[in-house]
């Protein structure tokens, strides 16, 4: 168990630490939603947001092949897995952020309105997996 305390820790600085990084040289908040956003949006003239993306991709790839832990597995359909990727998309536009954006960046900055948006997702994210597994959901 040490080890995944361990693991999560040094996650957790690197995430802290590349958020202020990128706050510092390019004023940017580190949220995903917004940077994948801001990649599609203009992809010449954000290729700093299309290198974070692959970062992201990298880095875990890397992790994987450089230990022991399995990839995870997906046991959904394709299609589902499409449609429920842009139903997120499509609420953190509405919700202006997600939960990297508002719950690392926003919460370190004391925005009210990033404490409130984590609270309603990390409520509605307790909600799902209880129903998932005691309320007969498959």
């Amino acid at each position: 168990m040490p080890d995944a305390f361990v693991m999560a820790l040094a996650g957790g600085i690197c995430i802290g630490l590349a958020t202020v990084f990128l706050m510092i040289t390019l004023g940017r908040i580190g949220g995903i939603s917004g940077i994948v956003f801001s990649a599609a949006k203009n992809h010449v003239e954000n290729l700093w947001a299309i290198l974070f993306i692959a970062g992201l991709v990298l880095g875990a790839f890397l992790f994987h092949v450089n230990s022991d832990r399995p990839i995870p597995a997906f046991d959904v359909p394709m299609p589902l897995l499409l449609a429920g990727g842009f139903i997120v998309g499509v609420g953190t536009k509405l919700g202006s952020g997600c939960t990297s954006g508002h719950g690392i960046c926003g919460i370190g900055r004391l925005s009210l309105r990033s404490i409130i948006a984590t609270c309603t997702f990390m409520l509605f994210g307790f909600i799902t997996v209880y129903t998932r597994l005691h309320g007969g959901a498959t």
